[in-house]
């Protein structure tokens, strides 16, 4: 394991996401440094490196070479060819969720992850503290049959912003873009997801669905990106043997969460750590549980 004082970081993409969220986190943590960037549109990763600092690779292999970590905000699709390689390359990884396009593809970056290098996966909310605060009020055991959890994200991104013209995002909807946000934080909440019990999706891309928990507890969720809803609505509530619980605050700033997120995944690295609460083979996870609902839904 590399042990530095500022983590050599190099950027995989330079979309909104890339410019609004991981560029300036990585360029304010006192532990990081942007080395810098590659993107398939060159000129988007020029202007990005002119705003932050950093070189512009033509090759991301020459990238992986500079590096200690690779910080990903590409497609799902393509996320799961690049930090396959990254990973193989002996540089740490900063995922982004969905690990990928297909559940073959999740598994090879988890697993490749695991074998020497340390990852973690943007899950937003878990790196938020009023969440993280939340969570910690949960019993620590999976809930009983006596609990319900609930959740709904409703939002109109996909209608109109930074991310609406985002094809991945257009293609595949709610379930794989806020979808594993929902379904990591029930999972947390409840205990471990162990099937799904039903899914429902309508349009406009709305997708309703129940699952069932480990301790016996069960969960409803209603997702959607496509309503005519703004400020997005957000709500995560459990009631029951496990007491009442409910979470309606706004999330934080993204880049804020990103922040927490590099102040981990930095010691982690110094540690010499490979996982992690939101680790590559949690992201895995969660994606098995999305991929069952989307066979479902069939």
């Amino acid at each position: 394991m590399v042990a530095v004082e500022r983590l050599r970081i190099g950027l995989v993409g330079a979309g909104p996401w890339a410019r609004r969220v991981h560029m300036p986190a990585i360029t304010a943590h006192p532990r990081t440094t942007l080395t810098g960037v590659w993107s398939r549109r060159r000129g988007s990763a020029q202007e990005l490196a002119t705003e932050a600092g950093g070189q512009v690779y033509d090759r991301v292999a020459d990238l992986f070479d500079d590096v200690d970590a690779v910080a990903f905000a590409v497609p799902p699709r393509v996320q799961a060819e690049l930090a396959t390689a990254a990973a193989a390359a002996g540089c740490h990884v900063i995922l982004e969720k969905p690990l990928a396009d297909s559940l073959a593809g999740a598994r090879a970056v988890a697993a490749v992850a695991a074998a020497a290098v340390c990852s973690t996966t943007m899950l937003t909310l878990r790196f938020d503290p009023v969440i993280r605060d939340w969570l910690a009020g949960l019993p620590d055991a999976p809930a009983g049959p006596d609990t319900i959890g609930s959740a709904r994200w409703l939002s109109g991104a996909l209608l109109g912003g930074p991310y609406a013209g985002s094809a991945w995002r257009a293609e595949h909807g709610a379930l794989l873009d806020v979808g594993p946000h929902v379904i990591d934080l029930l999972d947390a909440a409840l205990g471990a997801v162990t099937g799904v019990e039903w899914v429902h999706r309508a349009e406009p891309d709305v997708w309703r669905f129940g699952l069932v928990h480990a301790g016996g507890a069960r969960s409803t969720t209603t997702v959607s990106s496509r309503l005519p809803v703004d400020p997005s609505e957000v709500e995560i509530a459990v009631f029951g043997g496990a007491g009442r619980h409910v979470l309606t605050s706004k999330p934080a700033d993204a880049r804020a969460c990103y922040g927490v997120l590099l102040d981990e995944f930095c010691a982690a690295v110094a540690g010499g750590r490979t996982g992690g609460r939101c680790d590559a083979a949690r992201a895995l996870h969660v994606q098995e549980i999305i991929e069952q609902l989307r066979s479902a839904a069939r």
